[in-house]
C-alpha cells in the first residue's frame, strides 16, 4: 500500500530510533528532562521566541495558546475552514470557554481587509461580542496546502496592532511555507507573539509539537498544560527524535513539495477538470472526485482496492507526500488513479 493520508503516518527513521534509544531523560513535568528542554531551546531560537513549550500534539498547543490569551466567552477571529474551528471549535468550547468569529478567505488565506471587516464596529453594534485574539493558519491545509503571503501576514500585524490585539500563528506546517516561500521561518514568526508547529507532520518525528512565544507566556502555558492533563515524564525518548527531525526535516521538505506537484499533474492528465496543478504550492494535493465518476468516499474506496490509501476531507479526495513516500511511489499512485478511468 502506498500511503497518502496524511504526513502524520511517517515512521521514525534509523537515526530517530538511535537518539530515543539513547536519550537522556528525567521528569519533563517538573521541567527536568534534559532532552526536552534541548529541544525547547533549540524551537525557541529556530523562531526567534523568548521560550517554547513541548506538547504532546499540535490540538494541545493551540488549546493552551487559546486557554493563555482568551478569555472565556470571548472569540477569536479566524479562516473559516481553519483547523482551529473546523476540528477544534468544540475542545476550545468545552476546554476554556471561547468561540470563533469565522471569516471566509479564498484558499484559506486571511488579508488585511478581511480581518479589519471581522473587526468592524457593524460586527457587534450592542458591543456584547469581544475578539481577543486573531488567529492565521499557515500553511493553510483546507485551502490546499497554501502559503500565506508575508506581505499579507504582516498587513494582518498591523490590523491586530492597531485594534490591540495579540495574533497567533498555527504554524503546524510552517516549515512548509518557509520551504516553499524561502522566507525564512523567523520571519514568520516576528510577526506573530505567538506559534506553535509540528515535529510529527512534514518533519517526520513519531510525536509531539510546539508552542513558542515570550517568557511570561510560556509560564503560563506550562501551568496551563498541566491542567489540560498534559504534563509528561520521561517525555525525552519522543523529543530526542523531535531534535532529529528539527536536523534533518526542513532541508528536504522541497522533495515533498515536488512529489505532490507530479501526483496533481498525472491525476490532472487522467481526470481533467478534477484539480489545478499550479495550485499545488506545498505537500497537499486535493481532488474533485465527480470527473472520477463518484463521491469522495467511493474514489478513496476504490483507490484502496488499487493500493493507494487517501482521506476524504471537505468533501474532497486528499493526499499528502512525506518524507516515506518516494518519486517512484508517486508514479504508482498516479497509475492506480488512472486505472480509475478504465
Amino acid at each position: 500500500m502506498i500511503d497518502l493520508r496524511s504526513d502524520t503516518v511517517t515512521r521514525p527513521s534509523p537515526a530517530m530510533r538511535r537518539a530515543m534509544a539513547e536519550a537522556e531523560v528525567d521528569d519533563d513535568a517538573i521541567g527536568a528532562d534534559p532532552t526536552v528542554r534541548r529541544l525547547q531551546d533549540r524551537s525557541a531560537e529556530a523562531t526567534g521566541k523568548e521560550a517554547a513549550l513541548y506538547t504532546v500534539t499540535g490540538t494541545m498547543a493551540n488549546q493552551i495558546a487559546l486557554r493563555t490569551l482568551v478569555r472565556t466567552g470571548h472569540e477569536v477571529v479566524a479562516e473559516a475552514t481553519a483547523h482551529l474551528i473546523t476540528v477544534e471549535k468544540i475542545s476550545a468550547a468545552t476546554l476554556s470557554g471561547v468561540t470563533y468569529r469565522p471569516v471566509a478567505a479564498p484558499r484559506g488565506l486571511l488579508t488585511p481587509e478581511l480581518v479589519a471587516g471581522a473587526l468592524s464596529p457593524e460586527m457587534d453594534p450592542i458591543g456584547f461580542r469581544v475578539v481577543d485574539l486573531i488567529a492565521v493558519e499557515n500553511t493553510h491545509q483546507v485551502g490546499g496546502g497554501t502559503v500565506l503571503p508575508l506581505q499579507s501576514l504582516r498587513g494582518i500585524r498591523r490590523v491586530a496592532s492597531e485594534a490591540g490585539l495579540p495574533l497567533y500563528m498555527d504554524g503546524a506546517r510552517i516549515w512548509n511555507a518557509s520551504a516553499a516561500s524561502g522566507v525564512p521561518v523567523r520571519d514568520y514568526a516576528a510577526e506573530v507573539d505567538a506559534l506553535m508547529f509540528c515535529f510529527s507532520k512534514g518533519l517526520g518525528a513519531p510525536i509531539g509539537s510546539i508552542l513558542c512565544g515570550p517568557a511570561d507566556l510560556i509560564e503560563e502555558a506550562r501551568r496551563v498544560r498541566v491542567q489540560l492533563a498534559g504534563a509528561w515524564r520521561q517525555a525525552g525518548v519522543i523529543a530526542a527524535a523531535a531534535l532529529v527531525a528539527l536536523d534533518e526535516g526542513p532541508g528536504r521538505l522541497h522533495e515533498d513539495h515536488a512529489n505532490a506537484r507530479r501526483l496533481a499533474e498525472g491525476i490532472a492528465e487522467a481526470f481533467p477538470g478534477s484539480l489545478d496543478p499550479g495550485s499545488v504550492e506545498t505537500n497537499i494535493v486535493f481532488v474533485d472526485p465527480a470527473p472520477a465518476g463518484g463521491t469522495a468516499l467511493e474514489v478513496a474506496g476504490r483507490l484502496r482496492d488499487e493500493g493507494l490509501l487517501v482521506s476524504v476531507v471537505a468533501g474532497k479526495v486528499r493526499m499528502l507526500t512525506h518524507r516515506d513516500v518516494t518519486a517512484d511511489d508517486v508514479e504508482k499512485a498516479i497509475a492506480a488513479w488512472r486505472r480509475l478511468a478504465v
